[in-house]
């Protein structure tokens, strides 16, 4: 499976677990989060892993869809969950909303 997902082809996932992993000083500089995200810190993930189901698809997002969100991934695929995040993080998520207007 994919490790990441185009911000319009989240739209089209039924029930999907949507993260923001940003960094803390990114999220309170960046835009609001995307509509019923949950809002977890990466360095943390360890912690609120297992919690996540796993019948469900799970999606993350960091800012720009960098290290943040790759490095996330990869603990949650350690962990035998799969996820992927949105290519281009919340920047690329907001100009696809803002151009769906």
């Amino acid at each position: 499976m994919e490790r990441t997902i185009k911000p319009k082809d989240v739209k089209h996932l039924k029930d999907a677990v949507i993260i923001d992993v940003r960094r803390e000083s990114d999220f309170l500089a960046g835009p609001g989060k995307i509509k019923d995200a949950l809002r977890r810190q990466p360095e943390t993930v360890d912690k609120w892993a297992d919690a996540l189901p796993k019948d469900r698809d799970i999606v993350i997002y960091c800012t720009r869809g960098g290290s943040v969100s790759n490095s996330v991934r990869d603990s949650l695929a350690e962990k035998g969950i799969h996820a992927r995040y949105i290519e281009g993080g919340i920047e690329a998520w907001t100009k696809e909303e803002g151009a769906a207007k």
